[in-house]
């Protein structure tokens, strides 16, 4: 896998949820805060995005927003309603609770002039877990609706919106990936942003930069390795020095930090993905020791890997049968 796709691969903490709504009159809902990332997405009519430390922002039909940290926000007809007074939205269902609920086979075809039809959703993270680029990301993202840009981003959100719409046989299998799918595009279409404002700086140019990239994709593909800045800097072709500040600089940990978080990302996902026993997790991701594993581990999601797995386990149980989990710390 390429560093973009496991940024991807470490939003997969749990099944993600999705809600389709149509709003009219005077109306408004508040969202978070929540352990994941929220999206929301404009399929008919317009409306207002309210945060707590901006102005709020226009909203137009077909634009998307994305909040990576799951901050509280609100959603409204009107710019002058305070977040706080907001009623807390509840809709926001597991995925299979929007499966075959709308009676029209057609997104806007059933939807008023001056209602607002809102597809909502949110992907959850596991603390500790969110891959640096994420933790890098704004609080809000808005990806306006402009003709001609992000065209990809478009069809997903058009795939997105008619399985949601028509509940055709297959979409309990479909809407998993599409909401990846989606994911992987707005995460695009900020980057590409970000490559003409910004192209010298943070994740975009890491991910551009070839001696930074590769000793990204270095890390990536061989965890247990043991790696050092000296050996690095000799694969990627740069002196030791030069090496560390540049990946520094674009990535915001030194490699070595950076190396110690994605060894212990992947065992979080080994946990989570299978029954290997502790140790031969350890040693996939360069650990000798159960012991020297634990502690690492520990200290960067607060709890030992055998509580990890076993409080997965709960969850993912809870997302089969459709109940509401605790949310993890």
């Amino acid at each position: 896998m390429d560093v973009f796709s496991d940024v991807v691969a470490t939003m997969k903490a749990g099944r993600p949820k999705l809600s389709r709504s149509q709003r009219s009159g005077r109306w408004g809902s508040r969202f978070g805060p929540y352990p994941g990332a929220g999206f929301h997405v404009v399929l008919a009519g317009g409306c207002w995005l309210i945060t707590s430390s901006d102005a709020p922002v226009r909203l137009a039909t077909g634009d998307v927003v994305f909040l990576p940290h799951g901050a509280m926000h609100g959603m409204s007809d009107s710019p002058d309603r305070p977040l706080e007074n907001l009623p807390l939205d509840r809709t926001t269902g597991q995925l299979s609770d929007v499966v075959g609920h709308s009676a029209s086979g057609d997104a806007h075809a059933s939807v008023p002039a001056a209602d607002t039809l809102l597809l909502c959703g949110a992907y959850r993270l596991e603390r500790g877990q969110a891959h640096p680029f994420l933790r890098a990301l704004p609080e809000v993202i808005h990806l306006p609706a402009r003709l001609g840009r992000n065209p990809a981003l478009r069809s997903a959100v058009d795939l997105l919106s008619a399985d949601v719409t028509e509940g055709r046989p297959g979409t309990d299998a479909a809407l998993p990936a599409l909401l990846e799918l989606l994911l992987i595009y707005l995460l695009r279409a900020w980057l590409d942003d970000q490559a003409l404002h910004r192209p010298d700086a943070g994740w975009c140019a890491a991910l551009s930069d070839p001696a930074v990239a590769a000793a990204l994709n270095h890390m990536h593909r061989d965890p247990a390795r043991s790696w050092t800045v000296r050996e690095l800097a000799g694969e990627v072709g740069l002196s030791r020095t030069v090496f560390a500040a540049r990946f520094t600089s674009y990535v915001g940990q030194s490699p070595m930090a950076y190396l110690t978080w994605w060894r212990l990302s992947t065992a979080a996902r080994l946990l989570r993905d299978n029954d290997a026993p502790l140790i031969s997790i350890a040693r996939q991701v360069g650990y000798g020791s159960e012991f020297a594993f634990a502690h690492a581990f520990k200290r960067q999601f607060g709890r030992p890997p055998g509580r990890f797995r076993k409080d997965h386990a709960a969850l993912a149980a809870t997302d089969e049968t459709g109940t509401e989990p605790t949310p993890l710390p």
